[in-house]
C-alpha cells in the first residue's frame, strides 16, 4: 500500500504542475528570426518554427508592448518615475506589461498582423512569440526595436496616363495607409513624408530609358514625342530624409498616334 506521505506528495506535485503550467521551456521549440515586415504601415510580425518543430504540431502566442523612452516636452519639476542619471527632467511612458494579441493566441500560422496595435508609426514597438507543442512550451522570442516611421517600406506609384495632343499627362498616386478619418477619407503615404516622385520613359524602338521628371507634383506632362511611335512610363517614389526609394512601378506602355 502506497504510503500517506508519498501520495500526497505526488497530489502537491501534480497540482503545481498543472495549475501553475510550470513545464520546462525547450530551447529547441524556440521560434526564430522574429521580426516585423512592414509595407505601407501594414505592420506584421513574422517567425520561423523552431529547430525541433516540423508540420502544424505546434501553436504559437504573440504578444507586443510600446517601448519604455522618456519624453522631455514637459515637466517644470522633476517627477518621481524620471531617469535619474539623465541632466534634464523627463517622463518614462510606455507599457510596463505585455499585451496578448487575441487573434494569434495559439494560431498556427507563422505570421500576426499587429497593424491596429502598432498604429501610433513614430512609436517603438516590440513583439514577442512562443511556442508550444506536446504540452512543452518554448521561451519567448523578441523582435528587435521597430519604429514603423523608419522602417515601413512604400510601394511605387499608381499612374493612370492620359493621351493630350501628342503628349501624356501622367497622374500619379501614393500608395495609402490602412488606417482612415473619421469621415473614412483615406491617408496618403504623403501625409507622413516629404515625397519625391521620379518618372521615366522608355522608347521602345531605340530602348533609351530616359528621366522625364523628379519633384513633388503628383501630374506630369510628358511632352514632344515623335508620331507613330510606342513608348512605355514608369516611376518610383523617393524619400529623401530617410534616402530611400520605392520599387519602380509596371510599365504602362502607349501607342502616340
Amino acid at each position: 500500500m502506497r504510503p500517506k506521505h508519498c501520495f500526497l506528495g505526488f497530489l502537491i506535485s501534480f497540482f503545481l504542475t498543472g495549475i501553475a503550467g510550470t513545464q520546462p521551456a525547450h530551447e529547441s521549440l524556440k521560434p526564430q528570426r522574429v521580426q516585423f515586415q512592414s509595407r505601407n504601415f501594414h505592420n506584421i510580425l513574422q517567425w520561423q518554427p523552431g529547430r525541433a518543430l516540423t508540420g502544424n504540431s505546434s501553436v504559437y502566442f504573440v504578444q507586443y508592448k510600446i517601448m519604455f523612452l522618456c519624453n522631455m516636452k514637459s515637466s517644470h519639476q522633476k517627477p518621481s518615475g524620471c531617469w535619474q542619471s539623465l541632466p534634464f527632467p523627463c517622463y518614462r511612458y510606455g507599457q510596463r506589461q505585455w499585451k496578448n494579441k487575441e487573434d494569434c493566441w495559439g494560431t498556427q500560422e507563422l505570421f500576426c498582423d499587429l497593424t491596429s496595435e502598432t498604429s501610433d508609426i513614430q512609436e517603438p514597438y516590440y513583439g514577442r512569440v512562443r511556442a508550444a507543442s506536446a504540452g512543452s512550451y518554448s521561451d519567448w522570442s523578441m523582435t528587435p526595436r521597430f519604429t514603423p516611421w523608419w522602417e515601413t517600406k512604400i510601394d511605387p506609384p499608381v499612374m493612370n496616363i492620359t493621351q493630350v495632343n501628342g503628349s501624356l499627362l501622367v497622374i500619379l498616386h501614393a500608395p495609402n495607409l490602412p488606417y482612415r478619418y473619421q469621415k473614412e477619407k483615406n491617408i496618403s503615404i504623403e501625409d507622413y513624408y516629404e515625397l519625391v516622385y521620379r518618372v521615366f520613359i522608355i522608347t521602345n524602338s531605340l530602348e533609351k530609358e530616359q528621366k522625364v521628371y523628379e519633384g513633388a507634383h503628383r501630374a506630369v506632362e510628358i511632352e514632344a514625342l515623335t508620331p507613330h511611335s510606342s513608348y512605355c512610363v514608369v516611376a518610383e517614389i523617393y524619400q529623401p530624409m530617410l534616402d530611400r526609394r520605392s520599387q519602380r512601378s509596371e510599365e504602362r506602355c502607349v501607342e502616340i498616334p
